[in-house]
């Protein structure tokens, strides 16, 4: 199936923020690189990917051979070139701070190997291995499951994805924002792995009843499913017209159901999601965009490199104020809110008499996602709601499960959730096997 031929025509208002490399660019950047010994920015990545490798085959100026050695460790290296926080992971560790010199631009490099890849057409420079006639059900088509599918496949076990969306790939699809991570990227690198004999199968809901038919039918099991919906915030008026949540905001204007936004809108949390949500909303025509935390700066969830953009994109912020109404008739006209202050014990309380009304004309709501667990009714141990497992293996307490991703971590990054995903894939290959020698 061709996912990409689902793409709608890409809004100019989204173009990526950051222009790929020209070839010169990033030849005259990788010959930068010092092409370490026990590099940390190799340590510094969660799935390891070799970047002095990587970045000394562009040099050379072989590029497919670059992409080949990012894909031998991740096999969603478009995806992450670009939505990774590279300021904080590999580009955080490289060793030209210690010089005070800028450090090796890793991401954009990654980026410009990965393009070279997409735009010859060619497939994934691996070949599934023979089929040992052992089978997996993913639930979730996000980057977790897609990493363990793909690894899956190279141990010569068939792999099926079942997702409730109609397009697989999960957040990267459906919830970064689109100047970070185009529609299309996600989508490509889903065909590609799919064309390794990954089944997907979309528009389907797993609940207890459907699992304990992929429980039945399948050797194994495999819990991507991500988290659930975004927190309400459990105040008056949340049910009114003009509420939503920043999610719904990003995957609308991305699958293009949603092209203009209009009035003042008010988004409601201070995380990376929040952050794109509010310079969606600007981007879309929106008069005025204000970003309510009740902290402040220092203690927002959001990268420091976020915050600046939103800052350059003209998005407002109030601090330390707690919502508690959203006001309005049928429809929202605006969000009561009262003023907070620290204590001495750090917490935070309401400053008496503080309350006012920030006029509005939508809220957008972007205080974290609750856990989607309740399905597996038992199946695995939980905590907090959380799928516990084993951090080397993937593997839970039930033997014949095993998960990877926000499920398991509560919300990290792309990369987090592909290494969960491979490690889980290599775990189950060799727990199979092991199965199969034991029968």
């Amino acid at each position: 199936m061709s996912y990409t031929s689902a793409i709608p025509e890409r809004d100019p208002r989204f173009t990526d923020y950051h222009p790929s490399l020209t070839r010169q660019a990033a030849l005259a950047e990788a010959n930068r690189c010092l092409y370490c010994f026990d590099a940390p920015c190799m340590q510094a990545c969660p799935t390891h990917i070799d970047v002095p490798a990587f970045i000394k085959k562009i040099a050379s100026e072989n590029r497919l051979g670059s992409a080949r050695t990012i894909l031998d460790a991740n096999i969603l290296g478009a995806s992450c070139s670009r939505a990774c926080p590279v300021d904080v992971l590999c580009e955080g560790a490289c060793v030209m701070h210690r010089y005070n010199r800028e450090p090796i631009q890793i991401g954009m490099l990654q980026r410009y190997a990965m393009e070279g890849l997409h735009e010859s057409k060619l497939p994934l420079p691996f070949a599934s291995a023979p089929d040992t006639g052992k089978k997996v059900a993913l639930v979730g088509a996000g980057p977790a499951s897609l990493a363990c599918a793909a690894e899956l496949r190279r141990q010569g076990i068939a792999a099926t994805i079942f997702d409730a969306r109609p397009l697989p790939g999960g957040l990267n699809t459906y919830g970064i924002a689109e100047y970070k991570l185009p529609f299309g990227v996600a989508l490509h690198e889903v065909e590609l792995i799919a064309a390794l004999g990954v089944k997907i199968e979309s528009n389907v809901d797993v609940d207890a009843g459907k699992l304990a038919e992929l429980e039945s039918e399948f050797d194994a099991v495999f819990l991507g499913m991500g988290l659930g919906e975004i927190h309400r915030l459990g105040i008056p008026g949340e049910d009114k017209g003009g509420v939503t949540d920043a999610l719904d905001l990003i995957a609308g204007y991305k699958d293009g159901s949603l092209n203009s936004v209009k009035g003042r809108i008010v988004v409601v949390g201070a995380g990376n999601t929040a952050i794109d949500a509010a310079i969606a909303a600007v981007r879309l025509g929106a008069e005025r965009v204000t970003m309510l935390y009740r902290r402040g700066p220092e203690q927002m969830s959001a990268f420091q490199f976020e915050y600046e953009h939103a800052t350059l994109e003209g998005v407002h912020f109030g601090w330390f104020v707690q919502p508690i109404e959203i006001t309005g008739r049928a429809a929202v006209d605006g969000i009561k809110l009262v003023r907070m202050e620290a204590v001495d014990d750090g917490s935070l309380v309401p400053i008496a008499h503080s309350e006012f009304i920030l006029e509005a004309d939508s809220v957008v709501l972007a205080i974290g996602q609750a856990t989607h667990t309740k399905f597996l009714n038992g199946k695995v141990q939980l905590e907090r709601g959380r799928v516990i497992i084993d951090r080397k293996t993937g593997q839970t307490s039930n033997p014949k499960y095993f998960a990877g991703g926000d499920c398991t971590n509560g919300g990290r990054e792309v990369v987090d959730a592909v290494a969960d995903g491979k490690r889980a894939g290599i775990a189950m290959a060799a727990w199979l096997e092991a199965q199969h020698a034991d029968a």
